[in-house]
């Protein structure tokens, strides 16, 4: 256990730091799973929305550190090519 005031505060940030980065990686996972659901089943216009938040999430998380730009760049990039190929089906 930490000792010094200094360890303590720095445990205390940790914590928190962890439990805001956890909630901004879940809820940008839950988004992007959503959009690739609604994407098998076929469903158009919910995709649509649905690829809406998950690239809100998805550039809050690269902007916040939890995620790299570059990834979160690459699952924007896939997730929108998986929707215009719906639309183009459709």
């Amino acid at each position: 256990m930490a000792n010094h005031p200094q360890a303590k505060k720095r445990n205390r940030q940790r914590i928190k730091q962890t439990a805001r980065n956890r909630h901004i990686r879940t809820t940008m996972r839950t988004s992007v799973k959503r959009v690739r659901t609604l994407i098998e089943k076929g469903d158009l216009e919910l995709a649509k929305t649905a690829l809406g938040v998950a690239v809100k999430n998805l550039d809050k998380a690269a902007v916040k550190g939890v995620l790299h730009r570059r990834t979160a760049s690459r699952t924007i990039s896939r997730l929108s090519i998986a929707v215009n190929k719906l639309i183009a089906k459709a």
